[in-house]
């Protein structure tokens, strides 16, 4: 509970910088996977207390489950309650060292299955009993000593729960087990911002009341919950960066506030960013990062950080969705997070290699079936640019209360967690298959309502609307009961071709994201449909090696040049299927043109971009087919394929596009042997399985754990493996072997990796002062400070408090003559600072001093805009030109502006409206050595007619946290 504390609400933009080295931040974060003592089983056991002998069970890193499976699930017989399988326990110890000058110290788990204890030097601290998808911590403050060795002992139980979804069941997929997300060891002060998930409102919380696409500006609100721990009340100061990806802070809000002793306060800040305003979109995943920082006087006591980014995502009742106000058919998968072998147990580098093959795929959404996924996974998607569809562990059974009050947890915490994401548009709001369930929603919508919730309808079940839900989410499996009353989102559906331009024909289908992104796990009856208890995806092995339709996506969705022919050349083909985003292709046998066409666009499939290219075979001829795609009548793509001939070699790839594979002990990264003949064709017929070795610094998943994942049979075209570092980064050699073909080895290596977590990054600290000059009555623009220079002065200046201070002065470089110009209406942005100023007109020029300046690196912009166009005839007459109406006077169109440091020119605006991308102005970068005056000199390239000024931007700059 958040308890009432006096806040003084003092909102200050550009105020005082605070510095500190990045290696002294009082909050520290360590990943401690590595090195935990493991073993399963004996529930009962009193393995907590100290002086237990554990130097016999096995040595472990985290992710972990705790026991790996073969595809068959072990040859378990369960059935969708998974009564047995992996129902077990498991122990883990570690010895954990703790600075002797810790204040507070916490153990945070991104999630275990499913019920965990703690027990820190053999004292019980707390039991996580929510379920095994959500985040949470322990205070262990008062059990470690400090400046010693403290003994951590974990039971990480998955017995089955009557209260923990998505128990008892039945559900359509495996709960798998163990401590199988990261560990990490937190200290901070007493003084602190809390964890997101501790409360409502807890940690930081960040939204965009408004995001404006057309004129790029955002307002952004964020509120900071500061826990006070100590037996004093204490003045502090909450500050808030919000930093560009070049490391420039865009928006600095800053509050002081005074939190009572053993009391805490939730300070509210909001602000806006005007100028440079860069969207987050699927095409262009924009990321700022937003930093939290807590002071006391100048010393700062906590620091977080997140990345955020500015969009606007709205669902209309005829046009669907909106991305930034544009309409955006959302096309994309389900997500499982199972992996083989290894179950839940996925490294960060799996989580996120996920989602960049969906974007390889071209999928622009992932629906996170049907629990809360890894923090790795919605980074991914933030950085990649694909939408966020996330719901609570459900699959289709109830519970009693205390199961309902497990599911409200889940989804309150699951909001609390990844609430600052730029990628989750979608909450779920309902149970899988049932459909809306109020308690759920109310429960998400109290803890965010900024973003859409969704029903999880299916057509047997439920009310086949939104209900009380913003999206009526409807599983596409047959036909559905829909009155086109309201928009329709496929939240699961077949991969099929025919499905997605079924969904496309229909405006008021919104999307399709299909049932499922990869293979996945379950005791769901197969009815020998399927390989083992491996239930098939239809894009991706579980292993994530694509097949089937998963080749088409990519022709529909991207838009660099693409063409994957999906059927083999051999004498049993009665058709050449070829996926492409060109226009035409031309199809050559052994050289030779045999068909030309456009691609399908028979009956549904007229809604698709890039339909499939179909070509009959009328006469087979052993050999090579090429296919040709033309774009505008150019040649677009080129691709060949060969009859398959007989197996020759075994040709190895090692998965690491996009990635590293970390020294941690438990990061992993998958491989495929394939048997191919002289051309490289890949077969599928070879039937002896295919030998791994792995020498170096890794090991082989599953090796000798009677699994069957070495050696491995080809299926569907391949033969996976799994390849696990050590702590140590080194050299790998990968060899595959099978039978009287030649062998394939590969070589690479894992990189070395630091326990460590990036708290918070460096920035670039800016100060700044904008500064509106004109004449007497002039127009002031907002938040800019005035400088109101009198007609006919030879000579104006002004002191400044921003900047620590400084003077400027204004003044003809030579015995020129300046006119001041006030109250003058231009429309446009900024257009109070454009439409007065000054008109110099001086054969020398127009200088600009800056007095007094604090040394340091200064940026500064001057602004130069005619407030009316006028005309071109000067009069040479100075007298004259003192009287004369501003407007009779010509001006310049183009001048030079330039400092000790450097110069450019800028051509300035002119009339009574701005352009579109705002008045025209010169930048110059320069530093200040605090003793010297800078003296900025502006003058008409033509040294003949008026120059305008109507006021300056003056910013400084420093790096810190360095």
């Amino acid at each position: 509970m958040i308890k009432k504390s006096s806040i003084a609400v003092l909102i200050c933009l550009w105020m005082v910088s605070y510095g500190l080295n990045a290696a002294d931040l009082p909050r520290t974060k360590t990943r401690i996977n590595s090195g935990w003592k493991f073993k399963l089983g004996m529930p009962d056991g009193t393995f907590y207390e100290p002086a237990t002998d554990d130097s016999s069970w096995e040595t472990v890193h985290v992710p972990h489950t705790l026991e790996l499976t073969s595809n068959n699930l072990n040859d378990y017989e369960d059935d969708k309650f998974q009564t047995t399988f992996q129902r077990k326990v498991g122990w883990y110890r570690k010895d954990l060292e703790v600075a002797a000058d810790a204040k507070k110290v916490f153990l945070e788990f991104e999630g275990a299955h499913q019920v965990t204890d703690l027990w820190v030097n053999g004292k019980h601290v707390g039991q996580h009993s929510v379920g095994g998808y959500t985040p949470f911590h322990f205070d262990i403050t008062d059990y470690v000593q400090k400046g010693a060795s403290n003994q951590i002992t974990l039971l990480v139980d998955n017995r089955r729960r009557e209260d923990v979804p998505p128990d008892p069941g039945p559900f359509d997929y495996i709960k798998f087990s163990g401590l199988y997300r990261d560990v990490y060891l937190v200290t901070t002060e007493p003084v602190r911002i809390s964890f997101n998930w501790e409360a409502m409102n807890a940690g930081v919380t960040f939204t965009t009341p408004s995001v404006d696409a057309v004129n790029l500006n955002a307002t952004i609100d964020v509120k900071t919950h500061v826990v006070n721990e100590t037996a004093k009340s204490r003045e502090l100061t909450v500050v808030n960066r919000v930093i560009d990806a070049s490391g420039m802070v865009a928006l600095k809000m800053e509050n002081a506030v005074s939190v009572l002793a053993s009391s805490d306060a939730l300070v509210p800040q909001i602000g806006a960013i005007e100028d440079d305003l860069r969207l987050w979109s699927t095409e262009d995943p924009y990321l700022y990062r937003l930093q939290t920082s807590i002071y006391e006087s100048e010393k700062l006591v906590d620091v977080v950080e997140c990345k955020v980014g500015m969009r606007k995502f709205e669902h209309h009742p005829r046009e669907g969705f909106l991305l930034n106000g544009e309409p955006i058919e959302l096309i994309g998968a389900n997500r499982h997070q199972h992996f083989g072998y290894i179950g839940d147990a996925l490294p960060n580098s799996l989580h996120s290699k996920d989602m960049l093959q969906f974007k390889e795929l071209g999928f622009n959404v992932v629906r996170t079936a049907h629990y809360p996924q890894d923090d790795a996974l919605v980074e991914a998607c933030d950085e990649l640019g694909i939408l966020v569809y996330e719901e609570a562990p459900t699959w289709i059974s109830i519970g009693n209360e205390a199961w309902f009050d497990n599911l409200e947890k889940a989804a309150r915490v699951m909001v609390r967690n990844h609430r600052n994401h730029p990628s989750v548009v979608i909450w779920g709001g309902g149970l899988n298959h049932r459909g809306y369930v109020p308690q759920v929603h109310l429960a998400i919508k109290q803890e965010d309502p900024t973003r859409l919730t969704a029903s999880q309808s299916s057509r047997w079940t439920g009310w086949q609307t939104s209900g009380l839900t913003d999206i009526y989410g409807q599983m596409i499996y047959g036909p559905v009961e829909w009155y086109r009353h309201e928009p329709m989102l496929g939240m699961e559906g077949p991969e099929s071709i025919d499905v997605v331009a079924r969904q496309k024909l229909d405006p008021l289908q919104t999307g399709l994201i299909a049932w499922n992104g990869h293979d996945y796990y379950t005791f769901h009856p197969s009815n020998g449909r399927w390989k083992d208890r491996v239930r098939p995806g239809g894009l991706m092995t579980i292993f994530r090696h694509p097949y089937g339709n998963a080749h088409w996506f990519p022709a529909e969705q991207r838009k660099t040049p693409y063409l994957h022919f999906a059927t083999q050349w051999n004498p049993d083909v009665e058709e050449v299927v070829i996926y492409s985003n060109a226009e035409e292709i031309e199809l050559q046998l052994n050289g030779k043109t045999i068909a030309r066409k456009r691609p399908d666009r028979s009956g549904v499939l007229k809604a698709l971009a890039h339909p499939p290219f179909k070509f009959r075979v009328h006469t087979y001829e052993a050999g090579k087919l090429t296919a040709i795609g033309y774009q505008e009548g150019e040649e677009f793509v080129k691709s060949s394929i060969y009859t398959p001939d007989e197996a020759e070699r075994i040709q190895l790839w090692v998965d690491l596009k996009g990635r590293d594979l970390k020294a941690s002990g438990a990061d992993i990264v998958p491989a495929y042997a394939y048997v191919v003949d002289k051309n490289g064709t890949i077969l599928t017929d070879w039937e002896e399985p295919i030998k791994f070795d792995v020498k170096g610094a890794a090991s082989i998943v599953g090796e000798g754990a009677g699994i069957n994942a070495n050696p491995v049979s080809l299926f569907k075209g391949h033969a996976p493996v799994l390849i696990k570092s050590t702590l140590d980064a080194g050299e790998i050699t990968l060899t595959a072997r099978s039978g009287s073909l030649k062998s394939n080895k590969v070589k690479f290596e894992s990189v070395p990796v630091s326990p460590e977590v990036t708290v918070a990054a460096p920035f670039v600290e800016v100060s700044k002062v904008r500064v509106d000059v004109g004449g007497e009555g002039q127009l002031v623009q907002y938040d800019w400070t005035p400088w109101t220079i009198a007609d006919n002065q030879s000579e104006a200046e002004q002191s400044f408090d921003e900047l620590g201070g400084f003077t400027a002065t204004l003044s003809p470089a030579g015995d020129g003559v300046m006119r001041s110009l006030g109250e003058m209406n231009v429309m446009g942005k900024y257009g109070y600072a454009f439409g007065e100023g000054l008109l110099v007109v001086d054969g020398e020029g127009l200088e600009l001093r800056l007095k007094g300046l604090s040394a340091g690196e200064y940026t500064l912009r001057t602004f130069h805009h005619a407030p009316r166009s006028n005309t071109d005839s000067m009069d040479p007459n100075k007298d004259r030109l003192k009287k004369l109406n501003v407007f009779d006077i010509a001006h310049a169109g183009k001048l030079e502006v330039a400092g000790s440091q450097g110069a450019t020119t800028v051509s300035i605006s002119n009339g009574k409206m701005l352009p579109h991308e705002g008045g025209a102005f010169a930048q110059l970068s320069f530093s200040c050595n605090g003793a010297d005056d800078v003296v900025v000199k502006i003058t008409d390239q033509q040294r003949e007619k008026g120059i305008w000024f109507n006021g300056f931007e003056l910013v400084r700059t420093k790096r810190m946290l360095d």
